[in-house]
């Protein structure tokens, strides 16, 4: 493990039956991100670029990304982990305001005015990007921020019951838990039959048998929920290693990523990858 990954605090772990296998951004942010020259500074650039889209939505818009980007470590961590495609297809369920869509695209500009890390794999070219968010008021700020970016579609639905197109990823991140068990295992099985072969689900769970940081990150999660107009939403937590096996069941190969250097909370990324043939194993 380099130093920069320790720095990031990323440590991989196997499952437990399987061994792991936009608006323009104001040029004077570009101009800056040409003269970065450490993985902190690009950070600091995207966070930039990614939040600026949203200023002309409001100061809780704006502030809300830039703090979600800067203090959440799975965003820097996607990136450096090198796990899209080189150009596709995704869908983002309970994609909030979208600032995971507003994200790749900074990345790409990043990418394209030369500054990138030596060693990470180019952020990809999204074709589409596909999210669906149940609360209004997430979506309509997600529409006004990425209104002059065509492919970026944001629509207000259901995950429980919107149909979902076939992609080549899949990410769904701190929202399985809100579903009650009999609609989480459904909403894997739609979501493999989503994927085309070889596509990838990119999910973040909290891991119930994490202990305290478990039991933190689950009342933060209540906390916040409420803030955002939900009420106290009822939680439906597994461990990380059941997460992996239902997704095993239905054919995917998983790994596990437990995300430190963040919040202390149980929060472990699952990479669940598709054979490219297709065939359920």
């Amino acid at each position: 493990m380099s130093r920069h990954d320790q720095a990031l605090g990323i440590r991989p772990e196997k499952s437990s039956s399987r061994a792991p296998t936009l608006v323009q951004a104001p040029p004077l942010l570009v101009a800056n991100a040409g003269t970065l020259s450490d993985q902190h500074g690009l950070h600091r650039t995207l966070v930039d670029l990614a939040s600026a889209r949203y200023k002309s939505g409001g100061r809780f818009s704006y502030h809300f990304a830039r703090g979600k980007l800067g203090i959440d470590p799975l965003f820097i961590d996607l990136l450096r982990l090198g796990e899209f495609p080189a150009h596709g297809r995704f869908l983002d369920l309970g994609c909030g305001q979208a600032v995971f869509a507003s994200w790749l695209l900074a990345a790409r500009q990043c990418f394209e005015v030369g500054t990138w890390p030596a060693g990470w794999a180019p952020p990809p070219i999204v074709e589409s990007l596909h999210g669906l968010e149940l609360m209004p008021s997430d979506v309509a700020r997600a529409q006004a921020a990425l209104a002059d970016e065509p492919h970026v579609r944001i629509e207000q639905g259901d995950i429980c019951h919107a149909d979902f197109e076939l992609v080549d990823v899949i990410t769904i991140f701190d929202v399985l838990h809100y579903f009650g068990p009999e609609a989480q295992d459904d909403v894997l099985r739609r979501i493999r039959a989503a994927l085309r072969p070889g596509g990838k689900l990119v999910a973040r769970v909290g891991d119930a048998a994490g202990g305290l940081r478990f039991s933190l990150s689950r009342w933060v999660d209540q906390a916040v929920t409420f803030v955002r107009g939900h009420g106290f939403s009822p939680m439906y937590c597994r461990s990380v290693s059941e997460w992996a096996h239902a997704l095993e069941s239905l054919g995917f190969e998983v790994q596990t990523i437990r995300t430190e250097g963040g919040p202390p909370f149980a929060n472990t990324m699952l990479i669940a990858r598709l054979p490219l043939d297709g065939a359920h194993a």
